[in-house]
């Protein structure tokens, strides 16, 4: 029991008060000001995380077509019609521009009749030539019957049956047969002479009706593969000379992508690797795809490798001559440890991170790590740590080896039990 009595003054008077505040807290049973306030290093924890890591590596490549084809006539003329419109999809052997073909119909007209008037030649030479060989044949048939007629006289003459002037008839008539025999084959061979000028001049005329034909067909300008029209440059009236460039046909469905690759990646450069076109986002994946060819040389130049990835492109997303930009995946470690970069601590060579230990006390130690990749706010570490650890990503400046910490989380749900009493 205290005793009212002279109230003291001055510095005695507020040490009176404080021995009073602090006997009557302990009298019920509250501690101290200040026992049980929280102790430690404020810091932040992060649970270790493991993942997939990629190495990889950025380049800015230019997209081709697999195929595309510069539309050409191949000879002169105007145009006279234009099938389709340019960006129009079109498939293989589809009329794209007509050239003014009158002048080549004149010109197939007049081989086709080249062509009649020949092969008229051609069948009478075959005609003429099948009488000579009938005639031939009557004309060996009255030689055989001259020398059956010879044999008999002459035999009779020998005999003294026949004067001999007989014989000399019949010589003579056997001469004549076979002279005419001879005659007729002389114009057999003439016959087949025709014969075979005749089938040279048909040849010739439907070799010229082919041709004409073929010109014909060449005023008809049409799509040699399925794909988009390009910019058609003509247009109906324009008069256009063989070689001019009318339009080309482009197939977008698969694209290569063409990169420079520096040759101090050649011992990683492989067909296989897989390749990602990225947005400007970085973030953004426009189209996976595989590198398909790797060139045997190095540009002199630009001390580069020549590699082609193939991109499918079945939307049409992605244009020939796009320039990109694309990810080569060179490497990939699937199940990494990967921590926070905040959480690294860089001394010298050495790379070390804090791990918070002992669940009861809450500890800081200190663990050397072994990084690997450190891509944006994330690092590998390859060795030091199993994945399962906590560790500190804040407040490591204040930290040392075994020291206490509070993680943040706690120290505010302390604070607000603080202000709640």
């Amino acid at each position: 029991m205290i005793k009212v009595g002279a109230l003291p003054s001055g510095k005695s008077l507020g040490a009176t008060l404080f021995l009073l505040i602090l006997t009557s807290a302990c009298s019920r049973g509250e501690p101290p000001l200040g026992a049980g306030a929280p102790q430690g290093v404020p810091v932040k924890l992060a649970s270790v995380e493991t993942t997939t890591v990629e190495e990889s590596s950025e380049f800015v490549g230019t997209l081709e077509a697999e195929q595309s084809v510069v539309l050409r006539p191949e000879t002169d003329g105007r145009v006279s019609r234009i099938y389709v419109s340019s960006g129009s999809n079109v498939a293989e052997g589809t009329p794209i521009l007509q050239l003014r073909p009158d002048k080549g119909r004149a010109e197939v007209g007049g081989a086709i009749a080249n062509v009649s008037a020949a092969r008229a030649a051609r069948d009478n030479s075959q005609a003429q030539l099948r009488a000579i060989e009938a005639e031939r044949a009557s004309a060996v048939a009255d030689l055989a019957l001259q020398n059956d007629q010879y044999g008999r006289i002459s035999r009779l003459v020998s005999q003294g049956a026949l004067a001999r002037q007989q014989l000399d008839q019949v010589r003579r008539d056997r001469d004549a047969a076979r002279a005419a025999l001879n005659a007729t084959d002389q114009r057999i061979q003439a016959a087949r002479a025709s014969l075979d000028q005749a089938n040279a001049t048909l040849q010739q005329s439907q070799a010229n009706a082919d041709l004409a034909r073929e010109e014909l067909q060449e005023t008809q300008v049409t799509a040699p593969i399925a794909g988009v029209v390009g910019d058609i440059t003509a247009d109906i009236g324009d008069y256009v000379k063989a070689g001019d460039t009318l339009t080309t046909i482009i197939q977008n469905q698969a694209l290569n992508l063409r990169l420079a690759i520096p040759v101090e990646r050649s011992s990683q450069l492989r067909s296989g690797l897989p390749v990602q076109l990225v947005g400007s986002d970085n973030e953004e994946r426009m189209a996976t795809g595989r590198i398909s060819f790797v060139a045997p040389q190095v540009s002199a130049g630009s001390q580069s490798i020549l590699a082609k990835a193939n991109f499918p492109n079945p939307e049409g997303q992605l244009r020939s001559g796009q320039f990109v930009r694309a990810k080569i995946i060179w490497n990939r470690r699937p199940n990494s440890v990967v921590v926070p970069t905040t959480a690294v601590i860089f001394q010298g060579e050495e790379r070390y991170v804090y791990v918070a230990e002992d669940p009861e006390k809450l500890v800081a130690r200190r663990q050397v790590v072994e990084l690997g990749l450190i891509q944006g706010d994330r690092a590998e570490v390859q060795q030091g740590l199993k994945g399962d650890e906590r560790i500190i990503v804040s407040g490591t400046q204040k930290l040392s080896d075994g020291a206490p910490i509070l993680p943040l989380e706690e120290e505010d749900k302390v604070s607000q039990q603080s202000q709640s009493k």
